[in-house]
């Protein structure tokens, strides 16, 4: 029986995550779950799984909070240090970490230093502290199993091989809501519709970056850290019918894809189940009808936050944390109404040039640093 702590159960890899543990429950139990401030959700969620420990990363919602909605069997604690307990408690066995943007990352070091085997649905924290966290795994003998459709299968078509048969991995990306758009047409793109993506449902903050490629932009990141590539290696193509999800180049010109339908519990399926493959939920390829694949190279010029993932992955040290946090700051004053979707992109490129660039920092000085892009950002003013 796989004891797990689902990190984030209220957002869309979350509540994917449940439904996967809830067929099979003779093999996957849940220990922990946590929420930030969605309280009567995560109550709920308790209620149907019953596990030894409810969390609430918002504290100041303690006075709110009715524990008498939460079962018997569920202690209700508050507090991100509290996530960052569960995460490294003895009794779990598996983490599933799906707390979007960096503030998942401190909860992800804690079962990463517990040697516990975490899947990385957070992409932040390997494009924060790729080299620390991968630092720390080797040496706690964690196992780092990737979440992400796209890392999830990169994950898989390497085994079709070693890594020096590698010659590069294949990022496919939808192309969001507005492939095939120039850069004139993105001026006046409104919250609404970046939010109108054809393909999958994710929360609004990932849907924005999918609508600037900027999701892509730190997947670039995070692949090099996850696969110990080089930015040559890595390479983005255009998919618009999300079928595959990416691919391994190896030496010899073959070509390793992954395919199935979108959706994310079969990436999370493989990283609870790992090494074993069990009955999927999702819907299978369909071999029965004729469909078409296509891809095309993305535009940088319209999309020139895939451009900045490249330049940050081939940079390193403090970079990726000032590229996430000043994404992170941009796309909530562009739900709020209070910047531009093209100054998205813009706006990082210009902190980023600003920052006081270290190679090899320390995790606080990570932290440091994501506080001050925030701050820049909040600062920042159209042209």
């Amino acid at each position: 029986m796989k004891r797990i702590a689902v990190l984030g159960s209220t957002g869309s890899i979350g509540t994917s995550t449940l439904d996967v543990i809830s067929a099979h429950t003779h093999e996957m139990q849940i220990l922990a779950m946590t929420a930030h401030s969605s309280w009567e959700q995560l109550a709920e969620q308790a209620r149907q799984f019953k596990p030894r420990w409810a969390v609430l990363s918002n504290s100041e919602q303690k006075s709110q909070v009715d524990l008498a909605a939460f079962p018997s069997e569920t202690e209700v604690l508050f507090g991100e240090d509290q996530v960052e307990r569960v995460a490294a408690a003895e009794e779990v066995d598996v983490v599933i970490c799906g707390i979007v943007g960096a503030a998942g990352l401190r909860s992800a070091w804690a079962a990463i230093e517990a040697g516990k085997t975490v899947g990385i649905a957070n992409k932040e924290t390997l494009v924060v502290a790729g080299p620390l966290i991968m630092d720390l795994a080797r040496q706690s003998g964690a196992t780092l199993l990737p979440v992400d459709s796209e890392h999830n299968a990169i994950y898989q078509a390497l085994q079709a091989g070693n890594a020096g048969e590698v010659k590069r991995v294949i990022l496919t990306a939808s192309g969001g809501p507005f492939r095939g758009a120039s850069l004139s047409d993105l001026q006046d793109v409104t919250p609404e519709k970046a939010l109108a993506h054809p393909t999958w449902d994710m929360g609004p903050k990932i849907t924005v970056d999918s609508a600037t490629m900027m999701n892509k932009a730190l997947e670039i990141i995070e692949a090099k850290w996850l696969f110990g590539l080089s930015v040559e290696q890595i390479s983005v193509v255009v998919h618009p019918q999300s079928i595959v999800h990416s691919m391994v180049e190896f030496v010899d010109g073959s070509v390793i894809a992954q395919l199935s339908p979108p959706d994310m519990r079969l990436p999370i399926q493989y990283a609870l189940t790992y090494p074993v493959r069990t009955e999927g939920l999702n819907t299978p390829m369909d071999w029965s009808q004729s469909f078409e694949l296509s891809f095309e190279p993305p535009d940088l010029e319209a999309f020139p936050a895939l451009r900045l993932g490249f330049e940050v992955a081939e940079q390193g040290g403090t970079c990726g944390a000032v590229l996430n946090a000043a994404n992170e700051a941009a796309v909530e004053r562009f739900l709020a109404g209070d910047l531009r979707f093209c100054d998205i992109a813009t706006s990082c490129e210009q902190i980023l040039k600003s920052h006081q660039f270290e190679s090899h920092p320390s995790l606080d000085r990570l932290f440091e640093l994501d506080c001050w892009a925030r701050e820049e950002i909040k600062k920042w003013k159209s042209c």
